[in-house]
């Protein structure tokens, strides 16, 4: 009957509610953070080195790093987007991004490994090539594969192509969302952060996952959450056990 009459009220779909559904996300991507820091961190010497002669045959191109570091807000606007336009999409894109990521912690921890194709000297100084000093000082290149660049990028795409939202985009707007998506993955071989086997393994593992999650509906809907976060708007205090006395 409580539940009814907050959905009544319409408090079920308040923007409150919605920004407090974030949360399981992010307390994943602090819990993420902290691993992969610890790995990134760590002092190993037993990298498996990734590499073809494929790689060494594409051009290295500045410019790509605007696309390379647009990835954060390409995360951070659709994955608002979806939010707020299509939350049932949002939980799914949720689920493929923790599964994924997961995996990708797992594989880094087992078994390390590491590109070697970054140019020895940057021979050109210009704004992409400065962007580029800065990220190789942050970003070292190890624990690549598979490339979560791609593997996240392609993960939204595929959000966004199998929700309602995509439905009511106009053609320029679809346009840019596959550009942007295209130009990301791109970037992470022409800027050499990574190899053709990160990128071919992200989006395989892409593809694989997909199918799990929109085909067999593997999805973590946080409806215990969302329920917990009604309580709190509605103004409904938590629940509390009930204490059982026994006398002797």
């Amino acid at each position: 009957m409580m539940m009814r009459s907050i959905r009544a009220s319409g408090l079920k779909d308040s923007v409150p509610v919605r920004i407090f559904h974030i949360w399981p996300m992010a307390i994943y991507g602090f819990f993420y953070m902290l691993w992969f820091g610890i790995i990134e961190g760590a002092e190993r010497h037993n990298y498996l080195v990734l590499g073809s002669e494929l790689d060494e045959a594409i051009p290295f191109v500045e410019a790509f790093v605007i696309p390379y570091l647009s990835w954060f807000p390409f995360m951070l606007v659709w994955g608002l987007v979806l939010l707020f336009a299509d939350k049932g999409a949002y939980d799914r894109l949720s689920t493929f991004l923790m599964i994924g990521m997961t995996f990708f912690l797992i594989v880094s921890t087992l078994v390390p490994t590491a590109v070697n194709l970054r140019p020895a000297v940057l021979t050109r100084n210009n704004v992409f090539t400065d962007l580029i000093r800065l990220l190789w000082k942050a970003d070292t290149p190890t624990n690549v594969w598979p490339s979560i660049h791609v593997f996240n990028t392609a993960a939204i795409y595929m959000a966004i192509l199998r929700s309602t939202l995509y439905r009511k985009m106009r053609t320029p707007v679809r346009i840019m969302l596959g550009a942007w998506s295209v130009s990301i993955c791109l970037s992470t071989v022409l800027i050499k952060q990574h190899s053709m086997l990160d990128v071919l393994a992200g989006l395989i593992m892409m593809v694989v996952l997909s199918f799990f999650i929109y085909d067999m509906d593997l999805v973590f809907r946080f409806n215990r959450w969302d329920a917990f976060c009604l309580r709190r708007f509605a103004g409904v205090p938590a629940r509390r056990k009930k204490r059982i006395y026994v006398r002797n």
